[in-house]
């Protein structure tokens, strides 16, 4: 039988060697409520450990888009998967839920093992960054599906957020601040766009060096996305934290009213904070009107939290003494929608 299916190019001797591989990462992940090792069909978590009065969970899935053509034609797999666990986990804390697993989804055109690994080692770092747990996964081979050198990746995570303390939209009130959490570029939104401008119609190279950037496009293109558990988490039981939007893709105009009453809206100062260089490149380059930059990208911006203006000055205060830059960026008005200033 094995010959038969390795005359279909999906080859078992490889797929035991990638799991063989995977186990050793995914043990850096253990936390709390880790239960079973890597292997069996279905993985376990005992919610019991976080002794949680009324638990609700929480469940977020994601994938990184078309950032992973980035990191296939660089032949740099070993980020791409913290990418994938923030695009999950940042939307899970919107709630203020803390994530627990993480599960994956590797589809291959043909397995190679070193390079799966290389992409658990960035889906293991962000689990770790985020406290959650690589409960399990599942890693697929298809020829006829994908290239020789293409993958997809797919992730799910679960959180857990006690019910009395579970943010609702009715929190948030006219005159709260707005406080934005700085992101590291272009996280995992905007690609399609990103590559359409940069290489269909300029023709650059990823290894090409752009002064505007002070480095190179496939640096810049690869900053893995910000992950922000441990900041709500190091604010949550501080401050009174009214609300919380992950600026993903739809950018300040799709995500900041989800985290609205649908009869308020939000007041954002352009000044109030950095906009990277990699929009301003972008924006030139590909002659996009201003504003439809912010409906596109988190423009520096990568959480917005809404508060009163006293816990936001604690939560600066707070944020100071860790890796994350933070600053008040506008305030929730009467108006619905989102005006940039």
């Amino acid at each position: 039988m094995s010959n038969k299916y390795k005359e279909s190019g999906v080859s078992l001797e490889k797929g035991y060697e990638t799991i063989s591989l995977i186990k050793k990462q995914v043990k850096k992940t253990s936390n709390l409520g880790t239960m079973t090792n890597i292997g069996s069909f279905g993985g376990l978590f005992d919610l019991s450990k976080y002794h949680i009065k009324e638990p609700i969970l929480v469940s977020g899935t994601d994938g990184v888009g078309t950032k992973l053509l980035i990191a296939q034609e660089a032949n740099i797999h070993n980020t791409i998967g913290i990418d994938l666990v923030a695009m999950c986990v940042n939307d899970v804390i919107t709630v203020l839920a803390k994530p627990l697993f993480f599960l994956d989804y590797i589809a291959v055109g043909v397995l190679e093992p070193k390079i799966v690994e290389e992409v658990i080692k960035g889906i293991t770092e962000g689990c770790v960054q985020a406290g959650c747990y690589l409960v399990g996964g599942e890693t697929a081979e298809m020829p006829d599906m994908y290239s020789k050198k293409h993958y997809d990746l797919a992730g799910y995570t679960t959180g857990v957020v006690e019910k009395s303390k579970m943010l609702n939209i009715s929190n948030v009130k006219v005159k709260d601040v707005l406080l934005g959490l700085s992101s590291s570029g272009l996280h995992s939104n905007g690609y399609s766009l990103v590559r359409k401008i940069l290489f269909k119609d300029n023709h650059l190279k990823l290894q090409d060096y752009v002064n505007e950037l002070e480095c190179t496009l496939q640096t810049e293109l690869l900053k893995p996305t910000i992950i922000y558990v441990n900041a709500i988490e190091a604010l949550k039981d501080k401050v009174n934290i009214h609300g919380i939007s992950h600026i993903t893709g739809g950018g300040f105009i799709e995500n900041i009213p989800r985290m609205l009453p649908e009869d308020l809206g939000a007041e954002i100062k352009e000044d109030s904070f950095e906009i990277y260089p990699i929009f301003k490149y972008l924006e030139n380059l590909g002659n996009i009107p201003h504003k439809e930059m912010f409906n596109i990208f988190n423009m520096g911006i990568g959480m917005v939290i809404a508060l009163s203006e006293e816990d936001a000055r604690i939560a600066i205060n707070i944020l100071s003494k860790t890796n994350y830059k933070s600053q008040i960026i506008g305030q929730v008005i009467k108006q619905p929608g989102i005006e940039i200033i």
